[in-house]
């Protein structure tokens, strides 16, 4: 049974930055982002249990775009809080804490 998922407002944020730039670049592009997104949440949810990276925070890259989809597991009540939707040519220490 997957996982509820939960989108802060910040990864929300991230990932509507990102549509818009993709989108400057080349129409379509930024719709190519979001489905690549939604594809790897629904991956998340289906399996949560990736690598911890940093703290207490997992980490999953999305393919051919540059991003990872920064995320805390709550086991006791089977959700997921997406907390960052990051470009990986950050400033790591821009990272949720």
């Amino acid at each position: 049974m997957p996982f509820n998922v939960v989108i802060e407002p910040r990864a929300l944020a991230d990932i509507q930055q990102a549509v818009d730039y993709y989108e400057e670049q080349l129409a379509g592009l930024g719709e190519r982002f979001s489905e690549t997104v939604d594809h790897y949440i629904k991956a998340i949810s289906e399996n949560p249990f990736y690598q911890i990276r940093y703290a207490d925070y997992r980490a999953v890259p999305t393919g051919k775009f540059p991003f990872l989809i920064v995320y805390y597991l709550k086991e006791e009540t089977e959700t997921v809080y997406v907390m960052a939707v990051f470009h990986t040519s950050q400033n790591p220490k821009k990272l949720p804490k």
